[in-house]
């Protein structure tokens, strides 16, 4: 994982995961180092991912006060278990849903929740954060949510898209990547990620990003972006046009044959058939 600050107030803790035939896709998550420290979402569980190590090397997890997990996927809560352990005055800010979803694993302690709903504010000491639906999400139980003092928008899946290498899915600013590149990405991980949307009626869709617009957030934090300052509106067009368009459809049983060939030449798919009939 790779940390950085993209404001004195909010370090980034950057990480990705390869996506076959689409490219690398972020895998953020933030500290947002306000008067009650807050995490937003915990990582990648995946072995080798030691979130809380990574975590102390921008605070002492000790002094986390509040744990916001903007959806209950796992490459949001990697590291949720650890961090409760090792940041005992740490509540988590979540759904009732997001907590439900987790007890099918692991229940969260109920002790230890703060349900916080869209158009719903958690104070924080010096700031106010406000949860909000974000236009795009995989999940139904997804609050995303904007902070008054830095005026950044958390954004959790909303405004993400694979990028052509590792480096670029990691990299400090969206402005790294060439800008056809982002908006590629975006509009081909909306259908992935959200494939209701090409169901969805464009001007109704469009509607969705009203709060984003009222707020007018210099900065987006996405989970699957590099950090995006200043192209608030021009990320809105770009997917304010995903609406009614085709679905994605992913590979099927013959792309992941092909696929598997260029890596083993050698591998004979018939005659595994024969030997399971």
């Amino acid at each position: 994982m790779r940390v950085h600050r993209i404001r004195p107030d909010i370090g980034v803790l950057s990480d990705s995961l390869p996506v076959p035939g689409l490219g690398y896709l972020s895998v953020n998550a933030f500290v947002l180092l306000a008067a009650e420290p807050v995490v937003v979402d915990t990582g990648l569980g995946l072995p080798g991912r030691d979130f809380v190590g990574t975590l102390g090397s921008v605070l002492d997890p000790a002094d986390v006060r509040w744990i916001w997990l903007t959806n209950p996927e796992r490459d949001h809560t990697g590291g949720i278990y650890a961090l409760l352990a090792a940041a005992p005055q740490a509540r988590v800010v979540c759904t009732f849903g997001t907590a439900g979803y987790l007890s099918c694993e692991r229940p969260l302690p109920v002790d230890r929740l703060h349900l916080l709903n869209p158009g719903q504010s958690l104070d924080v000491g010096d700031r106010t954060l406000t949860g909000f639906r974000p236009p795009l999400y995989d999940n139904p139980t997804t609050v995303a949510f904007f902070d008054d003092r830095s005026g950044a928008c958390f954004s959790s899946d909303c405004f993400g898209g694979p990028l052509p290498t590792v480096d670029l899915a990691e990299a400090e600013d969206v402005s790294e990547v060439d800008a056809e590149d982002v908006e590629a990405a975006q509009l081909l991980w909306a259908t992935v990620g959200s494939p209701w949307v090409v169901n969805t009626d464009p001007v109704r869709f469009l509607g969705t990003f009203q709060p984003i617009r009222d707020r007018n957030p210099g900065l987006i934090l996405s989970a699957h972006l590099p950090p995006a300052p200043g192209v608030t509106t021009h990320m809105i067009d770009t997917l304010g046009a995903v609406a009614g368009t085709a679905p994605w459809v992913g590979p099927d049983q013959a792309a992941l044959e092909l696929m598997i060939t260029e890596f083993d030449p050698e591998r004979d798919f018939d005659a595994e058939e024969d030997d399971v009939r």
